[in-house]
């Protein structure tokens, strides 16, 4: 039987044979089989007849051919049971036995396919081993060590507003290939790495599918699958604690090159954390200045003195209002709520079925703030406030929903709200007389009585907003074509005023910016 040979470390990686070929002091040489490379996984050495009852596969099988049949069809039966009991390469020793490799034994190792390698006198077959055993810890060291630096990165990224996008985003770094996120419906929540072609991601999409679907009515869905072609390597992997209504969020990865040891443990991080990220707790729960002001609120503490336990300040808010206009996300609410959190930067949300109210602190421009091509991805239709101090929320909050309204009439992903820049003609009035003519101006809505004077102002700055379009303002409202008229009609009449002259429209226009938040 083989002689016994000092075993690797317990999860010692195999090494390419070329890593032994390369090693000058061996002088290992290929004289047969094909040229492509082969992991080696272990060294042993055996002088038996019939060697296969003893080999795991993988092996590096070394013999001086002191027990080598001696005929062509001998030799041949020799390599054929070594070749199927797995071994990767036969190393022959040409001392003390034989001067050089057999004719026979080279004829045979190519005509199987098995890396026949000349082991020069001189060399022992235990610095053979020893040689591949050191090149086998050091490539466990390496490993280690990429392991160590992709959960430190991955670990940062977690802790970044933008968790779910960081964190794909490092993996797909230390994958080498493209990584992305996706619900419960296979809607693609984040991605990155160079994307691959559209039939590619057809087949990951369906393997997701696949996998996803063999989780009904499992306690536990599967934790991943694999599909391998020349030159594509597609994994999946579910993510545990997300089988919601939606089914299981899944991390999809496509690569040129198949997964090593160190990308399947880098990988399980990445579950883990996206897993947690995602989680209700996470999702739903923020840091402890968050949890702080709510007390502060809770506890009869105005919103400017709260706010300054989220701000500096001389902080701003911008304020975001969305509406869910794609298909919606699986996985439910905690899941969205995570990937909004991630897509516009804050763990300030509010979700009310399919409709947004957002707080992201920032004081640049709201179109470098909120990042609406990963909203309009996940399905939203934004509109953004300018940035306003914390006492002029109310203000950002209504510009916010009138954003949102036009987004919504004109089919536009997001609308952002432009302050005038430089001297105005609001600046050529006083605040509290314009606030003054204002609320004089629309005295007369409260006679209005159902639907009562707000929602009659509020139509009617949709419609002076779309410029007088019927339909536009009907589906900004979501209201029919003809209540819309209706409503327009009721505030010409109580106001008394003709609102198909444009100086009137003007003037309305101007008394709508100036009439305080809350007005009645």
């Amino acid at each position: 039987m083989p002689d016994p040979a000092p075993a690797p470390a317990s999860g010692s990686p195999a090494v390419p044979l070329t890593v032994l070929l390369a090693d000058p002091v061996l002088g290992l040489r290929r004289i047969a089989g094909p040229a492509d490379d082969r992991l080696i996984g272990t060294v042993g050495t055996t002088e038996v007849e019939n060697p296969g009852p003893y080999l795991l596969g993988g092996e590096l099988l070394l013999t001086a051919g002191v027990r080598l049949p001696q005929d062509a069809e001998g030799i041949d039966a020799y390599v054929r049971c070594v070749v199927e009991a797995g071994a990767a390469a036969l190393g022959f020793g040409v001392a003390p036995v034989y001067d050089e490799v057999p004719a026979d034994l080279v004829a045979a190792c190519d005509r199987h396919g098995l890396p026949l390698l000349r082991v020069p006198d001189g060399t022992p077959f235990v610095a053979v081993g020893r040689a591949a055993y050191s090149a086998m810890a050091e490539a466990a060291h390496r490993g280690l060590r990429q392991i160590s630096e992709a959960q430190s990165a991955l670990a940062s990224a977690a802790a970044r507003p933008d968790a779910l996008r960081a964190v794909v985003q490092q993996l797909a770094v230390h994958l080498g290939g493209w990584t992305a996120l996706l619900d419960g419906r296979g809607v693609e929540l984040f991605s990155a790495g160079a994307r691959p072609p559209v039939p590619v991601l057809a087949e990951l999409r369906a393997l997701a599918e696949r996998t996803t679907a063999r989780a009904a009515g499992r306690a536990q869905p599967p934790t991943a699958a694999a599909q391998h072609h020349a030159g594509r390597h597609l994994t999946v992997r579910t993510l545990p604690g997300s089988d919601g209504s939606g089914g299981p969020l899944t991390l999809v990865t496509a690569a040129e090159e198949p997964p090593t040891a160190v990308h399947r443990s880098v990988a399980g991080v990445a579950v883990v954390l996206l897993s947690l990220l995602t989680s209700p707790r996470h999702a739903l729960g923020t840091d402890a200045r968050s949890a702080g002001a709510l007390v502060r609120l809770l506890l009869g503490a105005a919103p400017e003195e709260a706010a300054a336990a989220l701000l500096p300040p001389d902080g701003a808010w911008v304020v975001v209002h969305g509406r869910l206009t794609g298909r919606a996300g699986g996985g439910g609410e905690a899941v969205q709520l995570a990937a909004l959190g991630t897509a516009l930067g804050t763990p300030h949300l509010h979700l009310d079925g399919t409709w947004l109210r957002a707080l992201l602190p920032g004081s640049a421009a709201p179109d470098r703030v909120v990042d609406t091509e990963s909203a309009a991805r996940l399905g939203w239709t934004l509109g953004v406030s300018a940035p306003a101090p914390t006492a002029e929320l109310r203000i950002a909050d209504a510009q916010a929903d009138r954003a949102l309204r036009h987004a919504l009439a004109t089919g536009a992903a997001a609308v952002h709200h432009r302050e005038a820049v430089g001297p105005s003609v609001h600046t050529l009035v006083a605040p509290e007389d314009a606030a003054a003519l204002a609320r004089s101006t629309f005295a007369p809505l409260t006679a209005a009585g159902t639907p009562g004077p707000a929602v009659l102002r509020e139509t009617l700055r949709t419609w002076l907003a779309l410029h007088g379009s019927w339909d536009r303002t009907a589906a900004a409202l979501q209201l029919h074509r003809n209540t819309v008229r209706q409503r327009i009609a009721r505030v010409g009449e109580l106001l008394a005023v003709d609102l198909g002259d444009a100086e009137v429209r003007m003037e309305l226009w101007f008394a709508l910016r100036w009439l305080p938040p809350g007005a009645n």
